[in-house]
C-alpha cells in the first residue's frame, strides 16, 4: 500500500491522509446512527448483553463488508461523474471532497447529538448532490452534467420506497404472529417479563431470533453502509492521486485481456445490430470529434473510442506498465463505453436477449475500473466497528421506547429486524444504497401501528423531519463550503 503514495508531493500526502481520516470519522459517525440500529433491538429486548451484542455486531459487519463486493460502493460513485474527478486538478479535488465529507459529518454529529435516528445514506448522497451541483456552477457546466441523475432518481427511489416497504412488511409480519400465536410470551415487553414472569430474558426461542435476526441485519448494513464509505474513499483515492487509483494497477493479465475482448465483443454487437444502433451511435459515420471530452460521453463517438481503448490495451499485460496519463485516459474510454451501453440496453429496439448479452459485456468491460483494494475495506470495517461500540446507547434508547407509546414487545423486536434484514439484503442484490436506520424505525412504527401500541407523535415528527430535511440541508451546506474552499484555493 505504501508504495502506492510514493513520489507525492507532501502537501498532497498529507491532504489526502487528512481526506481518509475524514472518511473514517464518517463511517466511525456512522456507527453512531446505523450500526447501532442493528444492536438496537436485541439490547433493548435483552436478548444479548450490550458489550456481546456490540462485539458480534462489529464482527458481522466486518464480514459484510470483506464479503459484499463494491457493487453499492460504485452507485455511490457514480453519482458524480468520474472523469470529471479525474480531470479537475488536485486542488480541486481536494475542495470537492472535504466539502462533501465536512457536510456529512457536521449533520451526522449534529442528529445522533440530539438522538434522532437520521439517515447517513441521506447524508452521504446530499452532500455529493451538492458538491457536485456547486461543482457545474463554478465551471460553467449544465446541471444536468455536474450529477448523474439517472443514478440519483435510482437511489433516491430506493431510500424513499424502502422505509415505506418496512413499515407494511414489518406490520404484516407481526400481525401474522399474533395470529399464529395469540397468546405467546413473545408478545410481552421486557418490562412486563420481568413484572410478570420475573424473567429478565425473552423466551429461548425468541431469543434465538432475535439474536441471528441481530446479526443478519449488522451483517446486509455492512454489506450496504460499509460500501458507502469504501465508495467515498475511492472518490478520495481517484480525485486526488488518479495515477495510482483510476485503474486497479493489480489487474492479472488474464483480466486485462478480457476487458481487451470485452471491447472486441462490445464492437462486434454493436455490427450485429446495426440497423437498430447505426443512427444512435452513427456507426460507419465521421463525428465532430475523435474521442470522448473531459466532462460528458457521446453515443456517437463510441466506434473511435473502441478504437483508441483497443490501441492503448494492445500488448498491455500489466497496467504498471501504462504511463499515468494513459491509465486516466483507458478508464474514461471505459466508462463512456459503459455508459453507452447502458444506454443502449435501454433502447426499446433491442431484443431481450441482446440486451441480457450487453449486461454480461459491461461486468467484463468494468471489471478493472470498479474495485476497492482490502486495505479500504478492512479500515472501513474497523471504523464501524469502533463507531458501534461508542455510540449506539442514544440510538437504542429512541428505537425501543421512544417510538410507541408503550415499550417494544419480543415479536415487535423479531418482526423489525427480519424485515430490516430481508429489505436491506434484496437491496445489496441490485446495488442500491438504503438507509439501515430508517428501514428498521419505520420496521418498529410499523409494528407498533399493527400491535395498537399507538406512536409517540413527538418522536415520529422529529424523525420524519430529520428525513424530510436532511437531502436539502447537506445539498445546501456541501454547495456552500465547496464554494468557499474553490474561493480560498483559487480552483
Amino acid at each position: 500500500m505504501i508504495d502506492l503514495f510514493s513520489g507525492l508531493d507532501a502537501w498532497v500526502l498529507v491532504s489526502l491522509l487528512l481526506a481518509l481520516a475524514f472518511v473514517l470519522a464518517y463511517e466511525f459517525i456512522n456507527g453512531f446512527h446505523d450500526t447501532a440500529n442493528a444492536v438496537a433491538t436485541v439490547i433493548y429486548t435483552k436478548a444479548m448483553p450490550p458489550h456481546l451484542a456490540v462485539f458480534f455486531s462489529g464482527v458481522f459487519n466486518f464480514l459484510g463488508v470483506l464479503l459484499g463486493g463494491v457493487g453499492v460502493a460504485y452507485a455511490i460513485v457514480h453519482l458524480l461523474p468520474v472523469e470529471l474527478l479525474i480531470n479537475v486538478n488536485t486542488g480541486h479535488g481536494l475542495a470537492m471532497v472535504f466539502s462533501l465529507l465536512a457536510a456529512a459529518i457536521a449533520w451526522n454529529l449534529g442528529t445522533w447529538y440530539f438522538g434522532i435516528p437520521a439517515s447517513s445514506s441521506h447524508t452521504l448522497i446530499g452532500s455529493i448532490l451538492g458538491v457536485g451541483l456547486a461543482n457545474a456552477l463554478l465551471n460553467d457546466i449544465p446541471l444536468g452534467d455536474g450529477v448523474n441523475w439517472q443514478k440519483a432518481i435510482d437511489i433516491g427511489a430506493s431510500l424513499v420506497f424502502s422505509p415505506m416497504a418496512g413499515f407494511l412488511i414489518a406490520a404484516l409480519v407481526l400481525i401474522g404472529l399474533k395470529w399464529w400465536r395469540p397468546i405467546s410470551k413473545m408478545h410481552k415487553t421486557p418490562e412486563q417479563r420481568r413484572k410478570i414472569d420475573d424473567k429478565k430474558h425473552p423466551p429461548f426461542w425468541n431469543r434465538l431470533v432475535l439474536v441471528i435476526s441481530a446479526m443478519a441485519v449488522s451483517f446486509v448494513h455492512g454489506s450496504n453502509d460499509g460500501q458507502k464509505g469504501i465508495g467515498l474513499i475511492m472518490l478520495v483515492l481517484i480525485g486526488i492521486v488518479p495515477a495510482q487509483f483510476v485503474l486497479d494497477l493489480n489487474s492479472t493479465t488474464y483480466q486485462i485481456e478480457r476487458t481487451r475482448d470485452a471491447t472486441l465483443h462490445l464492437s462486434q454487437f454493436y455490427e450485429r445490430n446495426h440497423d437498430s444502433l447505426g443512427e444512435f451511435l452513427a456507426l460507419g459515420k465521421s463525428v465532430k470529434d475523435d474521442l470522448p471530452g473531459k466532462f460528458r460521453c457521446n453515443p456517437q463517438q463510441t466506434e473511435p473510442t473502441i478504437s483508441a481503448l483497443l490501441s492503448s490495451l494492445n500488448g498491455v499485460a500489466d497496467y504498471h506498465s501504462l504511463s499515468p496519463e494513459s491509465r486516466i485516459e483507458v478508464r474514461r474510454y471505459l466508462l463512456c463505453l459503459d455508459d453507452t451501453a447502458k444506454k443502449v440496453g435501454k433502447l426499446p429496439d433491442l431484443a431481450a436477449r441482446e440486451k441480457a448479452d450487453l449486461d454480461k459485456l459491461r461486468k467484463d468491460l468494468t471489471a478493472t475500473t470498479e474495485y476497492a483494494p482490502f486495505w479500504v475495506i478492512l479500515a472501513v470495517a474497523l471504523a464501524l466497528g469502533l463507531g458501534t461500540m461508542i455510540g449506539w446507547k442514544r440510538v437504542v434508547l429512541t428505537i425501543g421506547e421512544k417510538i410507541g407509546k408503550q415499550g417494544m414487545t419480543y415479536a415487535q423486536g423479531m418482526s423489525a429486524q427480519i424485515t430490516a434484514a430481508g429489505l436491506i439484503g434484496l437491496a445489496n442484490i441490485f446495488s442500491l444504497p438504503v438507509s439501515t436506520t430508517h428501514v428498521l424505525s419505520s420496521g418498529v412504527a410499523g409494528t407498533m401501528v399493527a400491535n395498537k401500541s399507538g406512536l409517540q407523535g413527538g418522536t415520529v415528527k422529529t424523525i420524519l423531519l430529520a428525513w424530510v430535511l436532511t437531502l436539502p440541508a447537506t445539498v445546501a451546506l456541501s454547495a456552500g463550503l465547496f464554494w468557499a474552499a474553490s474561493k480560498v484555493l483559487g480552483t
